[in-house]
């Protein structure tokens, strides 16, 4: 319970470091405040009522955290649109709280040392923000089947979680496993992350619907998915010939179409097994879900919004399969599995997200295939902010670099430097670097990772030194200039890296029907070409320069 005498203490001692990190923001990440970084959160259970009709929510949010810093403060994010009304401890007594933006400050009445832990719940409802253009602008998204019915979503990930309820609003902290109680107007049914455990009907009318997620979960990705939906069932079997559930909840408009997708989220599954590793969360389930927004990587509940149609992610371009639900299973790996601690490193969740469909477009067509869907890429490259910089971001700021198109071309190149075997090897380390974690489900396969964690791996298997290659593509905007000079029988080649930087990129050049590689120590080289011979550099279009 507040009181005037504990909310004038607290203002009084709020450090400066935390004023100027407490306003209402729908941003998620960047800096960690002290007070946040001195807990680690091991649970959360979230039990919510969703009112369509009025579109409201009301419920409750319990956070079981663990100190590593000695505090007696537990700060937890919820924007203001939400009211909160109690905040108490798990045997029921309340606590002293207080609200400083989008900051909800509590107050746990003693100090708590490191090593300790803590239990609070707190009471919140009121009227969420409405998504304007989901996903991009998240938030609730109150729509309508076609025949109707309601039909609802979340979508955060820019935001962060507290859009709809309260946490730790940072990707650096996880919970070990969390539990969902979801209550709508029954039949309408809810989707969610992990395993259904059962349905619970407390009255008349209404269903419970109890999710358990058992693995570490992005708080982001924690979604609602509620609508009449039909559950199609199937059973994937992965390479190793484990089984798990596939679950595809379709609206009933579309069950046929949803039947006739299911072989290609199987084929989908295969290809990213047979790449990368087993699928992460098979402990729980691989599950899609119908959505009025076209899509998003929510943890074993990827939400589909393409209508079945290949191109609705690329412009209308079809690439031969569905490029939205490719994409968003994709993150399963790059995103839920290995997670960016810090949103600098978000070039690892889209830019190899987004590699995966070349990759896949060669897998069924071919190398032809494969430079078209990068060519494609190349031309969204911007070059107006690093893709992977040294400085904490938020998700806003990183969204501004092409961290898609240009994330996914450094990886084409970083190929075309280290061949496919270290390629490929890479990857897959990249998402288990032990092949003993490929076995297991408990959780302790995801983990956290950063640029300089791909660096290691891709020097490790490809025996080379690669701090200059993502020095100038990743770390930095600008692009290399490769500058020719044909004199005579000779054509000189330099590379004019931005800053000064040192770069080694040899070079393919094509002298009549002969490709030849051209070593660029030190940055140039130089190639013998028989006047009246054609020439091309860099035929294929594997390196990345202006």
């Amino acid at each position: 319970m507040r009181s005037a005498a504990f909310i004038l203490l607290f203002i009084a001692l709020l450090p400066a470091a935390a004023c100027s990190q407490t306003s209402d923001s729908f941003d998620s990440g960047g800096p960690l405040m002290p007070e946040q970084a001195a807990y680690d959160v091991t649970y959360y259970e979230l039990t919510l009522r969703v009112d369509d009709q009025k579109r409201t929510i009301d419920g409750s949010l319990r956070a079981d955290v663990r100190y590593v810093e000695p505090r007696s403060v537990l700060v937890l994010d919820l924007v203001s649109d939400l009211d909160v009304h109690e905040v108490s401890v798990t045997d029921g007594t309340r606590l002293s709280w207080f609200r400083d933006g989008g900051k909800l400050w509590i107050d746990l009445g003693a100090e708590k040392s490191a090593g300790s832990t803590a239990s609070v719940t707190v009471r919140y409802g009121g009227t969420p923000h409405v998504a304007r253009r989901a996903p991009w602008d998240g938030g609730f998204t109150w729509a309508e089947t076609p025949s109707g019915a309601p039909w609802i979503a979340t979508t955060c990930q820019g935001e962060g979680a507290d859009i709809w309820w309260p946490v730790k609003d940072h990707p650096s902290d996880e919970p070990d496993s969390m539990r969902m109680h979801i209550t709508v107007r029954d039949p309408l049914v809810v989707a969610m992350n992990g395993r259904l455990e059962n349905i619970t009907r407390p009255e008349a009318g209404l269903a419970t619907y109890n999710w358990f997620v058992s693995t570490p979960i992005n708080t982001y990705n924690v979604a609602l998915n509620i609508a009449p939906y039909e559950v199609l069932r199937d059973v994937h079997t992965s390479p190793s010939g484990e089984t798990y559930p596939v679950e595809f909840y379709v609206l009933p408009e579309d069950v046929e179409k949803g039947k006739a997708f299911l072989p290609e989220i199987n084929r989908h599954l295969s290809f990213y097994e047979e790449l990368l590793g087993p699928y992460p969360f098979r402990a729980d389930k691989y599950g899609v879900a119908q959505t009025p927004h076209l899509g998003m990587e929510h943890q074993s509940i990827i939400a589909y919004g393409a209508n079945f149609d290949n191109g609705s992610m690329t412009g209308g371009k079809d690439w031969g399969f569905d490029a939205l639900h490719h994409h968003e299973l994709a993150h399963e790996w790059w995103g839920n599995l290995v997670t960016n601690a810090d949103w600098k490193d978000m070039w690892i969740h889209e830019g190899f997200g987004t590699y995966m469909q070349a990759l896949y477009s060669e897998k069924l067509f071919g190398m032809e295939a494969y430079h078209e869907y990068m060519d494609a890429q190349r031309r969204g490259v911007r070059n107006r902010l690093a893709i992977g910089p040294r400085e904490s971001q938020t998700a806003d700021q990183i969204y501004r670099a092409d961290i898609y198109a240009k994330g996914a071309y450094v990886l084409h190149t970083l190929r075309y430097l280290i061949g496919d075997e270290a390629m490929m090897t890479a990857l897959r380390r990249m998402a288990y670097p032990d092949p003993e974690m490929e076995k297991v489900t408990d959780g302790s396969q995801c983990r956290f990772v950063s640029t300089d964690d791909f660096i290691k791996i891709a020097e490790k298997y490809s025996g080379m030194k690669l701090g200059w290659f993502f020095d100038v593509y990743v770390r930095q905007p600008a692009l290399p200039e490769l500058v020719q000079e044909r004199a005579g029988d000779e054509l000189r080649l330099k590379w004019k890296a931005p800053d000064g930087l040192p770069f080694t990129m040899p070079i393919d050049v094509r002298v009549g029907a002969e490709t030849i590689r051209v070593p660029m120590d030190g940055g140039s080289g130089s190639i013998a070409v028989p006047e009246g011979v054609e020439i091309a550099v860099d035929p294929d279009r594997w390196v990345l320069r202006q």
